[in-house]
């Protein structure tokens, strides 16, 4: 008899413990805020055999309840109505100076003409670290670290910043076969590239561009950003995108003493900032409304990117799958290339391709930002959301 009853109550025990763990692993990937333009989507949020409630005397707050009794996780639903952007597509230059020097690489010394280990990185500095100071004196660029490290004398004190978090190291120095003393560091100050363009607030002067943050080709960390700037740019010419080998645009800097605009952040959603001269865009086209992702559907889409001299086109696509996402990140979306005249001239996504829009039903949806390596005609795209948010153009 006992054994009878232990197995209806694992029975009906089992159920409601993987119904709890579907809740729990659906709650994990929602975001703590969702855009919307019709509220009655929101019901459709939360994970089956559960409830989502607003609560009382908070018009923006919603609740989601296990079985409709237990309170799981609150939501804050921002109803948005009718936003509208200019689309880009449009090739930019793009132009960083880091904040503080950026370690990229290790340099062995030669001390009495025997090769000895980098004082850096005996010492406990990792490629990716940003100097910031160096015996409290700021380091602005590497030549600063330079002319600094040759005046000092074996032990010095370098403030870095890694990951987010701020470190103090002493490093003792060592004289290259008895003349200047060496840290052992190879360094970078400042990079610079060609992306698109993906959107422009014409009220607030604010763009997103890329999808994806800046990041360093040797570390891959994203650039700590003190001044950046965005040129007008010149596709000039493309290499075409095979299985193993990504493609590329190679683009040309124009007017470089008077940029379009200020790069002010580089966050994991793009670079973003304000323009400064407008009359470099392409303001022929007309406004399209934001698509958030509660209106995004598996199916077609299209790109705004520019491959040649004729500017901006429209390129066919396929949108083969959505992506839960609690924090922003640029894989939103997988997207399939489906256009032949795009894939005859670049095989699919290439690099330079970065944060070329993705318009929907007429509305601008996200940004295409990564390119799979095996798969020249997949990759991934952005909501727009995440990257309208760091604009500051939505809270």
């Amino acid at each position: 008899m006992k054994k009878k009853l232990l197995c209806t109550t694992s029975l009906l025990i089992a159920p409601i413990l993987i119904l709890i763990l579907i809740t729990l692993a659906s709650i994990n990937n929602l975001p703590s805020t969702i855009y919307t333009k019709n509220e009655k989507t929101v019901q459709s949020i939360a994970p089956i055999g559960n409830t989502i409630d607003k609560i009382k005397n908070n018009e923006n707050t919603y609740e989601i309840k296990f079985l409709g009794m237990i309170p799981l996780k609150s939501l804050e639903v921002q109803k948005i109505k009718d936003l509208e952007v200019y689309p880009g597509g449009n090739p930019i230059g793009v132009r960083v100076n880091s904040q503080g020097v950026l370690i990229v690489g290790y340099s062995d010394i030669e001390v009495n003409n025997r090769k000895e280990e980098s004082p850096g990185k005996v010492c406990g500095l990792e490629i990716g670290d940003i100097i910031l100071k160096v015996n409290d004196i700021e380091m602005e660029n590497c030549i600063d670290l330079l002319k600094t490290i040759k005046t000092c004398e074996e032990d010095v004190k370098v403030d870095i910043l890694r990951r987010g978090e701020n470190f103090t190291k002493i490093i003792h120095l060592k004289k290259e076969n008895d003349k200047d003393y060496k840290i052992g560091l190879w360094i970078r100050d400042s990079t610079a590239g060609v992306g698109t363009m993906t959107f422009f607030d014409d009220d607030t002067k604010k763009f997103g561009a890329l999808g994806h943050p800046i990041t360093d080709c040797d570390t891959n960390e994203p650039f700590l950003i003190k001044k950046g700037d965005v040129l007008e740019s010149s596709i000039i010419s493309v290499r075409k995108g095979e299985k193993g080998s990504p493609g590329e645009l190679r683009g040309i800097f124009l007017n470089e003493q008077t940029p379009t605009g200020d790069i002010e952040k580089n966050t994991q959603s793009g670079i973003f900032g304000e323009i400064k001269n407008t009359e470099a865009l392409n303001m022929n086209i007309k406004p399209l409304k934001v698509g958030f992702r509660d209106e995004i559907s598996i199916g077609k889409a299209k790109i705004i990117t520019t491959i040649d001299e004729s500017g901006p086109q429209e390129f066919d696509i396929e949108i083969e799958k959505l992506l839960n996402q609690s924090t922003a990140g640029s894989k939103s979306m997988v997207i399939k290339i489906t256009d032949p005249r795009l894939l005859a001239k670049t095989g699919g996504i290439v690099q330079g391709m970065s944060g070329s829009p993705i318009i929907q039903n007429n509305k601008i949806i996200g940004a295409v930002t990564h390119v799979l390596i095996n798969k020249p005609d997949t990759g991934y795209g952005i909501y727009i959301e995440w990257m309208l948010q760091d604009a500051g153009i939505i809270k």
